[in-house]
């Protein structure tokens, strides 16, 4: 179900529109409101996501299917819709989709999760082959344990942060901003010729063991 405000626009300029990130309408709900206040599309932000830890025997048709409608699905409406409005536009543009280190760096008890962020690398990939003779760039970035509602289970739970931050080298979880800094860089100018990349923001956790083999060794 989808609820559109239009007497929402701010004085910023902004717009909101409500709804399942699942369904194909939703995202056509936005571009479309976008480009009647705005005029165009110049970027899409495709950031959709949930995660639930299940171990795989216990993962159920229901549970499966809801991480890929709204991991998978979700991200690939939205890079869609913006595509479509962009070529149309014909003045290109920048789509930046949030994968995760979980695309190939997998976790324990997360297999939906793990393969619905793989989904969202190929996806960036594949639209950014095919949408560059149109001028528009598609990218991901690959976000580690960031300190959001989604890895509050990680981050505020005193028996579990300490054991994921000796794995991070940086010593700390991303910050919201941290993802968002990398999500505009990406989009902007500065990018120019980057396209079909997976930055990835972790601090490190995913460049190799940790461990002071010096201090073991003594």
């Amino acid at each position: 179900m989808i609820s559109v405000d239009l007497q929402s626009v701010c004085a910023e300029g902004c717009v909101s529109v409500l709804g399942d990130v699942a369904d194909p309408e939703t995202a056509r709900a936005a571009v479309a409101l976008c480009t009647e206040q705005f005029g165009r599309v110049d970027l899409m932000a495709a950031h959709t996501g949930i995660a639930e830890p299940r171990p795989l025997l216990q993962t159920d048709d229901a549970h499966w299917r809801k991480h890929m409608a709204v991991n998978v699905d979700g991200v690939f409406w939205c890079v869609r819709e913006a595509a479509r409005t962009m070529v149309a536009d014909g003045a290109g543009g920048a789509i930046v989709c949030t994968a995760s280190i979980n695309a190939w760096h997998v976790e324990e008890t997360m297999a939906a999760y793990n393969v619905s962020k793989a989904a969202v690398h190929a996806i960036a990939r594949s639209a950014a082959i095919d949408l560059g003779r149109h001028g528009i760039r598609v990218n991901a970035v690959a976000p580690g344990v960031v300190d959001t509602p989604i890895a509050a289970l990680v981050v505020h739970n005193p028996e579990l942060a300490p054991g994921y931050l000796k794995t991070i080298p940086l010593g700390r979880f991303g910050l919201p901003r941290d993802i968002a800094d990398a999500v505009l860089f990406l989009a902007s100018d500065e990018a120019a010729y980057i396209t079909g990349q997976m930055l990835v923001i972790d601090g490190g956790q995913t460049l190799g063991i940790t461990g002071d083999l010096e201090v073991a060794a003594t």
